[in-house]
Parts: structure tokens; sequence; C-alpha cells
């Protein structure tokens, strides 16, 4: 993995959302903490090409996602905070196959894919459920694996547990921790970090701080006394 943003700034109506971004991430496991205001889901959304800079590019693995969206957004999968934001068809089953149809596959190819992918992520047995109906651990985990369907290269994750109980925010970062792939992960919820690679600290706009895990909650937890 290789996000490259280089001197961003976004501004809505006018007003600086992010100033002067300049990072390249590359572990494995990224986290992106701050304030509600400090940009963190405006960074989020940059880095598969849901929002464009203003000024500045972002490039992912080389490709610029001002000039080649569509690639970008093969490669980056993107999970909202609110599954209903994500979750589309009737069922859960054809909501998953939706993530197939670029690829054009037999329905009986389709199907095999989107069994296993159900089987993967233990909701087999809501595979002809009404996804609209489902608990909301249960509809992330179905929006979760709609983006790994697709096969995407990185993932990232927008505030995953925020409108989740403990215990199904659990489930939902195992589940999060466990792809074979690169994750970017925001959050508010400080304590899901402990063992990744990374985390960036915004404020106002601005990365204030880039580290390891601990150094950087420390740093959070310090600059909100």
């Amino acid at each position: 993995m290789n996000i490259a943003l280089d001197h961003v700034t976004v501004r809505f109506q006018d007003r600086p959302v992010l100033t002067n971004v300049s990072v390249t991430l590359t572990e494995n496991r990224i986290g992106v903490i701050g304030d509600n205001g400090s940009g963190k889901s405006t960074f989020a959304r940059l880095l598969n090409g849901l929002l464009i800079p203003d000024t500045g590019a972002v490039l992912v693995n080389g490709v610029s996602t001002k000039t080649d969206g569509k690639e970008v957004r093969r490669q980056v999968g993107f999970l909202f905070q609110n599954p209903d934001n994500q979750i589309v068809m009737p069922t859960v089953a054809e909501d998953l196959a939706l993530g197939l149809k670029p690829q054009r596959l037999e329905s009986e190819d389709r199907d095999q894919k989107v069994a296993k992918m159900l089987e993967r992520f233990g909701l087999s047995h809501l595979a002809d459920r009404s996804a609209h109906l489902l608990s909301g651990g249960e509809k992330q985990l179905v929006a979760l694996a709609g983006v790994m369907i697709a096969e995407p290269d990185i993932v990232v994750c927008d505030e995953p547990t925020t409108l989740l109980d403990q215990r199904n925010a659990a489930i939902v970062m195992s589940v999060i921790g466990s792809l074979p792939c690169p994750v970017i992960t925001v959050t508010h919820h400080v304590e899901q970090l402990a063992g990744f690679d990374r985390v960036l600290v915004l404020a106002d706009g601005k990365v204030v701080f880039d580290g390891n895990p601990k150094t950087a909650l420390s740093f959070y937890k310090d600059s909100l006394a």
C-alpha cells in the first residue's frame, strides 16, 4: 500500500476543513483519530476519491484520485459509518452480488462467490433475509462483506462502530482486524487502535501527531486535558 497526500487542502463553502496536509501511508494497519470537526472523515473520503482536494493531490499506488477515480475506487474499498448508506439491495445475498456486477460473472460463479463471502463473515444464515431488518452489527458486517467481495487492495473504514453497542463494536473490529489487506480506520474509540502499526492525530484540519499507537494515544489524551 502506498497512499500519498501531497499538500492537500479541502474547503467546504470557503471554510478550510483540511489545510496543507502531506503524509504517506504505507503500513498495514493505520488509525486516524481526532475530535469532532477535526477533519478525519474528510481525510478518509479523500483516500478513495469520494472527495477531491481543492488543492494538492492524492495518489493511491501512483494513481491520482483526480484523474482516475474509477481505478482508485477499484483499489480502495470504503466502509461507511452507517451501513444503511451502503446496503441498497433487498436481501443480504443480493447486496453482496451487486459488488460482483463489474466482473460480469456467470450466475453460478457469482452465487459461489457470494456463498463463500457469507460463510467467511458468518452470515450464511442471513442470505435471504431483508438486509434492512438486521441488527446494527449484522448490517455493518454485511456492508463490510459487500466491500470485500470486490477484492479491494486497501479498505478504509470511517468510524465503523459509532452506531454499535459495545458487543457488536467488538465483533466488527475483530473482523476488520482479520482482513487480509491493509486497513485505514477512522475512529473516536481510541482503545480500538492499540494493536495498530501507526496512528495519526488530526486537529483543526491538520495532522498534529503521527506515530505509534501508544504515543499517539497519550498525545491525544494529553491534548484534551
